[in-house]
């Protein structure tokens, strides 16, 4: 057997503690892109269908997986809300859960803070009710599908907020009764359960390094990622990378069946686009790289957009002269239909606003082409490019500027 290559190896573990909260983020969003124009071609109603249909397909694949990589057992409501702190559906501090739980069946989570609420409560009531109502009843069940079918999600409270200013900003109880009919299966969900993401091999966790190797023991208030080891770190890196390219193919399989091919991949590709340059740009930041050759191919490294390796088997390569990718023509990525699969050498809108965080004068050029792929050569032009319209759209999310905070050490929130 080969064992699988991760290019987030590379980092230390210092570096990588920082990412893991950022790649999180940057994975939640990639909706603030993707609604965006969703919304122009389908209306709110049509937009609130999709969110719906992405997440319901996407959220209990990519939760089994990081499950099994951290040795997260069993089927109670401490494992559903360990499952939610490793969820790109709920970025750490940006979306801030915080649990209580009472015995295996039952438990209650609230958000002190929320980005998402904060990026749509401008936007009117109806979108608010869209996202808390509509979106939220049916996701959050789907997400604890993934540890117990017999779980249901239900309010106590949620927005829109009465008062205005009411913290926390909503409240959750989690019950499971094997009573409760488990919700229905999406009939696009084989289609995703099925794909080379869904069945990928990554490298496995070392448990003789220092640090954490697995997320066992009590649920914790908060994940301080610098407790774990490298290698743990490193599969989190990847896992994560795989969730925003399971919920990008569950955004176009809900894209597919409301629009012809040609309009379905335009949108596509305009969502792509946004994440992308605002992924670069955060990334850059928290690398603490500076804008030059190397530090473009630094960033491109760890951009989840071409990662894990295994998957895009993209190649990325630095001189004194460009900066080199070759993207090839076969891979998990392509066979899914995955972000890579956007990127043509007829269209590098993506790949340009994506390099374009990094550096606005960065450009890419089609370098050779051939039947086992093509490469783009990537340099600096003399004057600086404008912002592509779709990052601007993604930046306005209160997530484009977040910083996130140390809380120092985590609480255990249950006795083992």
């Amino acid at each position: 057997m080969v064992t699988p290559v991760s290019r987030y190896a590379a980092l230390t573990r210092e570096q990588l503690a920082a990412l893991i909260p950022e790649l999180l983020l940057c994975g939640h969003l990639i909706d603030r892109s993707g609604m965006a124009h969703t919304i122009a071609a389908f209306g709110r109603a049509g937009m609130t269908e999709v969110a719906i249909e992405e997440w319901q397909l996407a959220s209990p694949v990519y939760t089994r997986r990081m499950r099994r990589a951290l040795g997260i057992t069993g089927d109670g409501v401490e494992t559903i809300f360990k499952g939610l702190q490793l969820d790109i559906g709920a970025p750490p501090q940006f979306m801030d859960f915080r649990f209580r739980v009472d015995d295996h069946d039952h438990g209650e989570f609230w958000l002190d803070h929320c980005g998402a609420l904060a990026d749509v409560e401008p936007m009117g009531e109806e979108f608010v009710v869209a996202m808390c109502h509509d979106i939220e009843d049916p996701t959050f069940d789907a997400t604890a599908l993934a540890t117990n079918p017999h779980a249901q999600v239900r309010p106590v409270h949620r927005p829109p907020r009465t008062p205005a200013d009411r913290t926390p900003v909503c409240a959750w109880t989690v019950v499971i009764d094997p009573a409760h009919v488990p919700p229905p299966v999406p009939r696009l969900a084989p289609i995703l359960a099925e794909s080379a993401a869904a069945g990928l091999d990554l490298a496995a966790i070392d448990p003789a390094e220092e640090g954490r190797g697995d997320y066992t023991g009590p649920l914790l208030s908060d994940l301080r990622f610098a407790d774990f080891s490298h290698s743990a770190l490193r599969r989190m890196a990847d896992e994560i990378s795989l969730q925003q390219h399971l919920l990008t193919l569950g955004f176009l399989l809900a894209i597919r069946e409301r629009a012809d091919a040609e309009t379905a991949l335009a949108i596509g590709r305009k969502q792509f686009t946004g994440i992308a340059g605002l992924t670069s740009e955060r990334l850059a930041r928290c690398l603490r790289v500076g804008d030059g050759r190397a530090d473009l191919a630094a960033v491109l490294r760890v951009h989840p957009a071409l990662n894990p390796l295994g998957y895009t088997g993209i190649e990325i390569e630095a001189t004194d002269s460009t900066v080199r990718v070759r993207f090839p023509s076969a891979s998990g990525a392509i066979t899914d239909g995955a972000w890579p699969a956007l990127l043509t050498p007829a269209d590098l809108r993506p790949l340009d606003a994506l390099i374009r965080g990094v550096n606005p004068r960065f450009a890419a050029l089609v370098g050779v082409v051939d039947e086992h792929g093509w490469t783009a050569e990537i340099d600096l032009a003399d004057q600086p490019f404008r912002e592509a319209s779709e990052v601007a759209v993604t930046r306005f999310s209160t997530g484009a500027g977040f910083v996130f905070a140390d809380r120092g050490t985590p609480l255990p929130l249950t006795v083992v």
